[in-house]
């Protein structure tokens, strides 16, 4: 006999999540799957979302691994150690060399230990909102329970 393995849920109170009906993160079995996270602020109203830090993509891209680690923290991950890979999507091509520093100093290899992702980044042509210039996903892996 086979067990079901359940899903576990994280949310916030992102106004982009609230907004949409999705959650920050979904685990599912030793899987941890966290969703594109901006630097949304939590403080703003679902119909009119605010984004934190406008024309900064070096402190929302740190605002938003922050955000993305306590997510896999709360899903029983054990931080940036359980992260396995990151897609960076950025708005401006500028922004590309922040970004990526905020990456290293955060989830880069030279952290050493278990630290270290497969990464990708990305320039598109824009988000849902023009202050917007970072989103995040990550893909993370628990220790077995």
């Amino acid at each position: 006999m086979s067990s079901i393995t359940k899903k576990q849920f994280y949310g916030t109170n992102s106004p982009w999540e609230l907004s949409i009906g999705h959650y920050r993160a979904v685990r599912h079995g030793q899987l941890i799957y966290v969703s594109g996270s901006t630097a949304a602020d939590p403080k703003s109203a679902p119909d009119a979302p605010q984004v934190l830090f406008p024309g900064d993509a070096r402190r929302q891209a740190r605002y938003t691994l922050e955000q993305i680690i306590d997510a896999v923290r709360a899903l029983g991950g054990r931080g940036a150690e359980s992260i396995v890979r990151t897609k960076m999507y950025v708005q401006r091509q500028e922004d590309c060399s922040p970004v990526a520093e905020v990456f290293r100093d955060i989830l880069g290899r030279q952290n050493g230990g278990e630290i270290g992702t497969a990464a990708t980044m990305v320039i598109v042509g824009g988000f849902c909102d023009p202050h917007m210039l970072v989103e995040i996903e990550c893909d993370a892996v628990a220790d077995a329970e």
